[in-house]
């Protein structure tokens, strides 16, 4: 007799889940586990099981970036503290590159390395499999504190020289120029930006010391000739065939003491950008874009200041950092201040001859994790290339900047800064999006990319003194994996995120925008939340805590939100969590967000006009919230 071995599994399955259902449905009020397979033409559909390619650098270098391991997705099961939930349908900014600046002094150590010089620059920005693929890279205007000697393109023994008549660029005609050409035929994509450290020294006054090159600010008497400076600087390399993308007006605009140096105080650069750079480079044609500020994460009310000036701000790209002082979540707070403007991270050096297990996880954390969380399209390291003895630098300027590789003569060897990007520039490649993920703040750190062929990369770095195993979770599907302390791994896959739900962004700190158009605020903690922001600010910002039991909870400024016994408008003021703090966060098809309080009524903005409360017995618009938009 022949038998139909599908049908009989099929209606076996069926009989399964009738059982299950009828054992269960005296309990409907407990949450009910998800699906995980359903039937579809007669078939069980099943997780995909797509291939994840891991690559792993650990603290004691025993790996360095090297290729373990594939590990597959599965269908999702059981629980794990530390889950980082990816969703690729929630996307943040874009993602320019990954990579390095390429000093006067890198250039001319890359054009000693002879024979070896092309395989070093096709590993560093090729983006063929196998290489870096550093899609971005900085580089200087004039000298900085890592070349050889002082210079910008106007020098003249005396006196000025305001219709640039001595301009030139042929002291970059040995090395800096031929090294990125050929940057350029390897990979002509890349986008460059191109910073001063300062302008001639005759533009200069209050001068401190170098022959002038050291100290002093921009004299208002060349305001204009300095943004004609930059113009003729920008058609000077465009003659030879490269773009410049971007240029800040100064590195460092608040360090007088580097070699060289000019300070250019927020209002002198916000005046040099509106009356002069920004309209010279209209009047001539220049798209270059301009990026404030380039300097330390201590100071967001600098780019703050240039963007709130109303005639700079329409100049103005968005703002560049540094890390030598401040937080990185300064990105964020210039970010939430001015959304529409963009944010970059441009510089941070490893102090040499280096701590390589410390060093590599405080940038891994703070830079290639940290920066792109925070906003940032780039994050570069400082700088490409020193020699053993961290040459060549100017007097008084950088006597202990590792390179991302050392150069003796026609060989060179691999440091720190060249892991810490290439875990990211290998894989993330330009145009990919920074996608939804969660980190630990005690363990497992992380960012998530979505790439323009719709390949993710997660990287993650464990900061815990011992190994830790997590979870990834995407769609419906996750794996395992355990990363020894101090550890970083990247992880590659492909696919289309499946339908299950991806949940509420736990650990990450969020914002909520109402269905008119407007922020929700926690008010100071003091009075009735409202729905009326125009900009998200550190009360319009708020932490997803998990509560259990499926529910979160949110917090700002220390403050948990309270639907207040879903009798009164909401408040954020409880100094801890309990039934009425505690919310189901659904989503919605068109991917905006309810909260459902402990009454099973809904969190309403209230049209906007009046206190919030949680008082709704169904969701519509003015129930539901955009996150992070």
């Amino acid at each position: 007799m022949k038998t139909n071995y599908p049908k009989k599994a099929l209606s076996a399955f069926v009989i399964m889940l009738a059982l299950l259902y009828c054992s269960c449905k005296t309990d409907i009020s407990k949450p009910q586990p998800a699906l995980i397979a359903t039937v579809v033409n007669g078939t069980i559909a099943r997780a995909a099981n797509e291939t994840v390619n891991v690559w792993e650098t650990t603290s004691d270098k025993s790996k360095l970036l090297a290729a373990q391991t594939n590990v597959n997705f599965a269908a999702d099961a059981g629980t794990n503290a530390t889950t980082v939930t990816v969703d690729e349908n929630t996307t943040y900014q874009t993602i320019d590159g990954f990579g390095y600046a390429l000093t006067g002094g890198s250039a001319s150590l890359i054009n000693g390395l002879g024979a070896n010089q092309s395989a070093f620059l096709t590993d560093i920005f090729s983006t063929a499999s196998g290489h870096v693929g550093s899609a971005f890279v900085r580089i200087t205007i004039g000298a900085s504190d890592m070349s050889a000697s002082d210079f910008t393109y106007d020098d003249i023994a005396s006196g000025t020289d305001n219709s640039l008549t001595s301009f030139s660029i042929s002291k970059e005609m040995t090395d800096l120029v031929p090294v990125l050409k050929k940057i350029i035929a390897i990979n002509p994509s890349i986008k460059i930006l191109a910073t001063p450290w300062t302008a001639p020294v005759w533009m200069k006054q209050s001068t401190t010391g170098n022959g002038g090159f050291t100290g002093g600010n921009l004299n208002p008497a060349y305001y204009d000739a300095y943004a004609r400076y930059f113009v003729k600087y920008i058609q000077a390399m465009a003659a030879q065939g490269i773009t410049i993308y971007a240029v800040t007006p100064q590195n460092e605009p608040l360090n007088a003491n580097n070699n060289p140096a000019m300070t250019m105080q927020p209002n002198e650069e916000t005046n040099f950008i509106k009356n002069n750079l920004g309209p010279t480079f209209a009047a001539n044609g220049i798209t270059t874009k301009i990026i404030a500020y380039d300097h330390n994460c201590d100071r967001p009310d600098y780019p703050e200041t240039v963007l709130a000036d109303a005639s700079a701000n329409p100049y103005v790209d968005g703002s560049a950092f540094h890390l030598y002082a401040g937080d990185i979540s300064a990105l964020t707070t210039v970010h939430n201040a001015y959304p529409n403007k963009n944010v970059y991270f441009t510089e941070q050096f490893i102090g040499g001859p280096g701590n390589f297990a410390g060093d590599f996880s405080w940038h891994m954390n703070n830079l290639i994790i940290g920066a792109p969380r925070n906003w940032s399209r780039v994050v570069l390291e400082w700088n490409l290339a020193a020699d053993p003895n961290y040459n060549p630098h100017t007097a008084g300027g950088c006597t202990t900047c590792l390179g991302a590789v050392t150069i003796s003569g026609t060989s060179y060897t691999k440091n720190t800064a060249y892991y810490t990007v290439a875990h990211a520039s290998e894989f993330v490649k330009a145009g990919a999006v920074r996608i939804s993920s969660n980190t630990f703040s005690a363990s497992i750190q992380d960012v998530a990319f979505k790439n323009p062929d719709g390949s993710k990369v997660v990287v993650a770095l464990n900061t815990a003194t011992s190994s830790q195993t997590f979870k990834i979770k995407w769609g419906a599907e996750s794996f395992t994996y355990t990363l020894p302390a101090g550890a970083a791994a990247t992880f590659k896959w492909s696919g289309t995120q499946s339908s299950g739900s991806s949940g509420p962004p736990i650990g990450q700190t969020i914002t909520l925008k109402g269905f008119n158009n407007l922020y929700v605020s926690g008010e100071n903690g003091t009075t009735a939340m409202t729905c009326t922001r125009t900009t998200p600010g550190t009360w319009e910002q708020f932490l997803v805590v998990d509560a259990g039991g499926g529910k979160v909870a949110l917090q700002s400024m220390g403050k948990y939100v309270s639907s207040e016994n879903g009798t009164m408008a909401i408040t954020c003021n409880r100094a801890t969590y309990g039934a009425w703090e505690e919310f189901t966060w659904g989503v919605n098809a068109d991917g905006t967000i309810t909260l459902q309080g402990n009454n099973a009524k809904f969190v309403s903005s209230e049209n906007g006009t009046q206190a919030m409360t949680c008082t709704r017995a169904t969701a519509s618009g003015w129930e539901s919230f955009g996150v992070n938009k």
